[in-house]
């Protein structure tokens, strides 16, 4: 279907979805209660191997710069991740780019075989916001774009992620989430019953001891659809959050951007370009010695988790319009003793994850 179509279709059903959302909550908590536990089991077991499985995975995007460097390092490691699809989301950019985008990633990659999906074009109840001040007006700085030949998959990226996990063996299937959480939301909303075949969420998303980015409070990705990211911190899945306290740790420096030009590939000058004009932004703003490339820590987390350290904790999204909106409450010290919902991650071993995503970025055109 043609993205016009795509987005025409979601759209004509953004206001039953809207209520099908208020009407979830409750059932969506219920269902937390059951699975927290065997959740947090799970996850457990996995970190505590220090070794990354071989994952069947579908990557939830809305590129934006580091978006597109996270899917090049994740079609760049097809030992480990088994990827599906990429289903894409309006956030960085409006959602006609972000889905070219995701396109263009695949096309650099030379991965036509990863259908791309189209999925909402707006939040759930918020006005839409975007950030091309930070990745331009076209989502990607540093390089030309242009219209990928391979089109979209035809249908929207909802009603795929409603049928593949519907359709998946149970807890087979990790979802990795760089933008706002809306395409999940709107799946979980509609079929709760998906969470069986979902492994783990490995989302990029939140602020807590960094403080946000969009606000005070909060981090984009949370902000631009707070209301999303509540139906998912409930939905009783495994969840694993690589927030700005780990992402504004793992920076790049003059010398990991030289070693991804030095490889003399394509994909690593692509990935020194957009890094060299996407860095920028934060190291003026925050005073930085470098830059962070956010969501591709989650593809370095997802490949070898042991670079990673972080805490089972609660956290909760502040949905409430004032100057906590979309701030997650993360209660690091346990003092609420509500049930453990995610896995925090707080620190990370920056020269291992650039090591790694060298060597990956070797590895492609």
């Amino acid at each position: 279907m043609p993205l016009k179509s795509t987005a025409s279709a979601v759209a004509s059903t953004t206001t039953a979805r809207r209520l099908l959302f208020l009407l979830a909550l409750p059932v969506l908590g219920l269902v937390i209660l059951t699975l927290s536990l065997a959740a947090s089991n799970a996850h457990a077991a996995d970190a505590a191997s220090g070794k990354p499985a071989v994952r069947t995975l579908i990557i939830d995007t809305d590129p934006g710069a580091d978006d597109v460097i996270a899917l090049l390092f994740a079609m760049a490691s097809p030992d480990e991740l088994k990827i599906q699809a990429l289903t894409t989301v309006a956030g960085n950019v409006p959602l006609a780019k972000t889905s070219r985008n995701a396109r263009l990633a695949r096309e650099w990659a030379k991965r036509p075989d990863i259908p791309v999906y189209a999925g909402a074009p707006r939040p759930l109840v918020r006005t839409p916001i975007y950030a091309a001040d930070i990745h331009g007006s076209e989502g990607i700085t540093g390089v030309k774009v242009h219209e990928p030949s391979q089109p979209l998959a035809e249908g929207n990226a909802v009603d795929y992620l409603i049928r593949t996990l519907r359709a998946a063996p149970e807890k087979s299937v990790t979802l990795a989430m760089l933008g706002p959480e809306t395409n999940l939301a709107l799946a979980l909303t509609q079929a709760p019953d998906i969470t069986r075949g979902l492994r783990e969420l490995v989302l990029m998303g939140g602020a807590h001891f960094n403080g946000g980015n969009i606000t005070p409070t909060a981090e984009f990705n949370v902000f631009a659809d707070p209301h999303a990211a509540e139906i998912v911190l409930k939905s009783g899945v495994p969840i694993t959050m690589l927030p700005l306290d780990v992402t504004h740790k793992v920076l790049t420096s003059p010398e990991r951007i030289a070693k991804l030009r030095g490889i003399g590939n394509q994909a690593g000058k692509t990935v020194a370009d957009i890094l060299d004009a996407y860095v920028q932004h934060d190291m003026q703003y925050y005073g930085l010695p470098g830059g962070p490339v956010h969501d591709a820590t989650v593809i370095g987390y997802l490949l070898q988790p042991s670079l990673f350290k972080g805490r089972q904790v609660n956290v909760e999204v502040d949905s409430r319009e004032g100057i906590g909106f979309g701030q997650t409450a993360v209660d690091w010290y346990g003092g609420l003793k509500k049930p453990a919902n995610v896995n925090w991650i707080a620190e990370g071993d920056a020269q291992g994850f650039f090591d790694l995503l060298t060597q990956r970025i070797s590895r492609l055109p």
